[in-house]
């Protein structure tokens, strides 16, 4: 007898929305909470060149991330779409197909990651010592490439499956896992930012584990069949899923480009600021991931059932959350500014005033990010992944981008820089808005 997807036969309202959706906010919020205490355990027990180091890493982990982003995100609209149109058997091989792809995905980037690392690093013109800092990191990250991209997939599956709550305690038990930890190798072993790598790696494992063993049993909703090839589901899986690929790729490229941006007008220092700022802003905008995350699987449902008035209402109440949302996540971020910049570093380092004036101006980007996310999960969800990519790339490539490269030439130097990142999301809000209602009457919203 087939298994029945309860929560996406209940009413669609507020509270049901929120109540299926929280899992998935909590899950990326304390996600990108236990990312800022590796930062807080590096910054206060190693230095601030190691800091900067784990952020001029940071591109090289998004390409290894990126092809499993978007098989991960893409592949999941897919198998749920099946899910809703009843094919339940063949959206459980294309699942098995997908989890299997990503395996190999993960073997090959992390050979290429160990042949091209001191290639990359190398071209940078770093100081010895951030060099050495960046090498051991990559490194030792690098070893832990398979879990951690099954576990970005079996994250998503379990939500879709309905499993959402398990998702959560994974996520939170790796988080828990890598702060102590960070604490045990870091201040205990002595073992400096190979530490910091390591206990990322382990605490990202959990969930590759459990969701390894949950989908081998046949109870489960969604589990492990005999794979079928078919080159469509991978086709369709990878470029409906390409806004994710965009996203992560981008993010590395404009990680690298404001990293470059800052060691052109301060040096090394303004590295590991808008490290710091990072930190603040990827903390909030956890909120909006986690959010577009947890509802995509709903919105999968509804449009492979037809069923345009739970659809309308969904799309409907989550605008108003996420404005509601946005102001009140701006406010907080400027507010708190200058406790959140000191859990990181001193008042009388050079980083701590750079931080505080840099963080007030980027928080404006708040206003917009959420609407920007949700935009473009929102058409990977409904299977447009063309939109959704178009969406993404301008956002944070396109738009950034250029940004970067104005900005700071109009209002001379770093200024330019921190107020980069509010104007891309501004333009990609505009563009959002756009397509929303470009494609409103098509899938009924």
């Amino acid at each position: 007898m087939e298994q029945k997807l309860d929560s996406y036969h209940l009413p669609v309202t507020g509270k049901n929305i929120l109540r299926f959706a929280f899992p998935t906010i909590v899950m990326t919020v304390f996600n990108t909470f236990y990312t800022m205490v590796d930062g807080l355990f590096v910054s206060n027990l190693i230095g601030m060149e190691a800091l900067s180091a784990i952020n001029l890493t940071a591109p090289a982990i998004a390409l290894i991330t990126a092809i499993s982003g978007m098989l991960a995100t893409g592949g999941s609209a897919v198998v749920m779409k099946k899910m809703g149109e009843h094919k339940e058997q063949e959206a459980r091989q294309d699942f098995t197909l997908l989890i299997l792809t990503n395996a190999v995905v993960g073997g090959v980037m992390m050979l290429l990651g160990y042949t091209l690392m001191d290639t990359l690093l190398g071209t940078m013109g770093l100081s010895p010592a951030v060099f050495g800092y960046c090498r051991t990191y990559l490194s030792n990250y690098l070893l832990f490439t398979i879990p951690i991209l099954l576990m970005y997939n079996f994250s998503l599956y379990l939500i879709a499956a309905d499993k959402s709550t398990l998702s959560l305690i994974c996520t939170v038990a790796g988080g828990v896992t890598n702060i102590i930890l960070d604490y045990v190798l870091i201040a205990l072993f002595d073992m400096g930012i190979q530490g910091a790598a390591i206990a990322t790696g382990l605490g990202y494992s959990i969930t590759a584990v459990v969701g390894f063993l949950v989908f081998r049993k046949k109870d489960s909703l969604l589990h492990f069949e005999r794979p079928v090839f078919r080159g469509g589901v991978l086709f369709h899986a990878s470029t409906n899923g390409m806004s994710e690929l965009a996203t992560s790729l981008v993010s590395g490229i404009t990680t690298l480009l404001f990293n470059l941006a800052m060691l052109k007008y301060i040096g090394e220092d303004g590295v590991a600021a808008i490290t710091i700022i990072m930190y603040v802003l990827m903390f909030v905008s956890a909120l909006f991931i986690g959010y577009s995350y947890g509802v995509a699987p709903m919105i999968s449902y509804y449009h492979g059932e037809q069923n345009h008035e739970k659809l309308k209402k969904l799309v409907g109440f989550s605008v108003k959350f996420i404005v509601g949302a946005s102001v009140l996540c701006t406010l907080i971020s400027i507010l708190a500014t200058v406790p959140l910049v000191g859990i990181f570093t001193r008042p009388d380092s050079p980083v701590y005033e750079l931080a505080v004036t840099g963080n007030r101006l980027c928080s404006i980007a708040l206003l917009f990010v959420g609407l920007n996310v949700f935009a473009s999960g929102m058409f990977t969800a409904l299977s447009n992944g063309v939109v959704s990519a178009v969406l993404a790339f301008s956002r944070s490539f396109l738009f950034t981008v250029a940004s970067i490269q104005i900005m700071p030439v109009l209002l001379g130097g770093v200024t330019g820089v921190w107020l980069a990142t509010p104007v891309a999301e501004l333009l990609g809000t505009v563009m959002a808005a756009a397509l929303l209602l470009k494609y409103r009457k098509r899938y009924g919203y």
